[in-house]
């Protein structure tokens, strides 16, 4: 029997230094850049697997995560379980990624599917809206 569930994603909005990283995923489109997503491994804590996607793809450790919320992503059958993460350390890209941004909070702008519904209400947690 096959059940076809949707896959459970982790996404980390990184505040590194009182600003948000975005990262290029090497087989993005140039100009496109995103949170740190990966997949939840087996029998892994939501909150400990955003934790170790932060560490693998930005070499950051995590000082803090808060669970932004769970939202529906329905054009590639995933479920997102999004994290504001307060990361520390050097910022080293593994090989999935090409590049990274820090943009200040006041100049982020969310995107309208898949992680940009978290980084909406991240925002609009912080400014009280």
């Amino acid at each position: 029997m096959h059940w076809d569930n949707p896959a459970p994603v982790l996404a980390a909005l990184v505040e590194y230094q009182g600003q948000v990283v975005l990262a290029r995923n090497r087989a993005w489109a140039a100009g496109a850049f995103g949170l740190i997503t990966g997949f939840l491994e087996r029998g892994e804590d939501p909150a400990a697997g955003v934790a170790r996607e932060v560490k693998e793809e930005l070499a950051l450790d995590t000082l803090a995560t808060t669970l932004i919320g769970v939202y529906p992503f329905a054009r590639k059958h995933e479920v997102i379980i999004a994290y504001h993460v307060v990361g520390q350390g050097e910022i080293g890209l593994n090989e999935e990624l090409a590049e990274f941004r820090l943009i200040a909070p006041d100049k982020l702008k969310p995107w309208d599917f898949g992680t940009g519904l978290a980084v909406s209400d991240w925002l609009a947690r912080r400014t009280g809206f």
